[in-house]
């Protein structure tokens, strides 16, 4: 084996600073007492992997690698989420309160109307037979709300949790490729 180089010859050698080859050592890119074949060997190939972006030219710098896989999962969640839209099977959150808030109105509205419409439709009605539909009709629509509400809650939940659970392993898949 050759002689080992100083960072000071290898700084002029490759024209770097010597605080540069200072910092190669201590990222371990270069190990102290090799040869200046081998500096020179490892150095061209930090400097081919910063060159086609699988590495940092920067200590501390972003790491490249990661940070395309970053990018990759948001285009694809966000393809995902064009094609969920394009399909109907997804729409703004919203959006889709705004539609259950207009039509639980709706239902409101008619659930009122059946106190005047049985008097009509049926005005020999007693008044505790009205008073016994009305209460029927009453749970029912709070029952209705309640399990909607519930509905809703426990599939953000879901949603949620699946989420955490997939950008984990997503991002652990597109780490490794």
């Amino acid at each position: 084996m050759g002689v080992g180089i100083t960072q000071a010859e290898f700084a002029v050698l490759v024209g770097v600073s010597e605080a540069k080859v200072s910092q190669l050592v201590g990222e371990g890119v270069i190990e102290r007492g090799q040869t200046a074949h081998a500096w020179l060997l490892a150095y061209c190939e930090r400097l081919r992997e910063v060159a086609a972006g699988r590495a940092s030219g920067e200590a501390g710098g972003l790491d490249l690698v990661q940070e395309r896989a970053r990018l990759a999962r948001s285009q694809r969640e966000a393809q995902d989420i064009k094609n969920a839209v394009a399909r109907g099977e997804f729409a703004p959150i919203g959006l889709l309160a705004d539609f259950l808030g207009m039509a639980s109105s709706a239902v409101v509205d008619r659930f009122e109307q059946l106190e005047g419409a049985l008097r009509k439709a049926c005005p020999e009605l007693p008044d505790e037979a009205k008073a016994t539909v009305q209460q029927v009709i009453a749970n029912a629509r709070n029952e209705w709300i309640r399990a909607t509400e519930k509905l809703v809650v426990a599939e953000l939940d879901r949603m949620a949790s699946d989420d955490e659970a997939g950008s984990d392993d997503a991002f652990a898949e597109e780490v490794e490729q």
